[in-house]
């Protein structure tokens, strides 16, 4: 029985990083922030995609890098949406849940382009 439970505890132990990796708790998904700017670049990249974007100020004297986070590639292709969706310079209106501790960053919920096309990231999830 002692060794059952020690076996139990040790496997509860090391799955612990796991469940923590996939862990949202740093966005608040009761808000919606929304910023228009221009894509910076876009990381495309495994476990999660990273879109960062330059926003004016309202003076237009300062520009702030927005990130928004959204998953991998496999996940946003399912969603219709590829790299060179978003290269450097494009205009972007971008949506998400911001982070809880004020920084410049988000969960990335949807997108507009500036020649109007929209982006879902999340309907990747959806099930066919």
């Amino acid at each position: 029985m002692r060794k059952a439970l020690v076996g139990a505890f040790g496997t509860l132990v090391l799955a612990a990083p796991s469940f923590a990796h996939h862990s949202a708790v740093m966005f608040d998904d009761t808000k919606e922030v929304t910023v228009t700017g221009v894509v910076k670049e876009f990381q495309f990249t495994n476990p999660h995609s990273w879109l960062l974007v330059d926003v004016p100020s309202e003076d237009g004297k300062t520009v702030t890098t927005w990130g928004f986070e959204a998953e991998g590639p496999s996940t946003l292709a399912r969603s219709g949406i590829r790299k060179s969706d978003f290269t450097p310079g494009t205009e972007i209106t971008i949506t998400g849940n911001p982070m809880r501790d004020g920084r410049p960053a988000a969960a990335w919920v949807r997108a507009t382009r500036g020649d109007g096309k929209e982006f879902n990231p999340r309907a990747g999830f959806a099930i066919r």
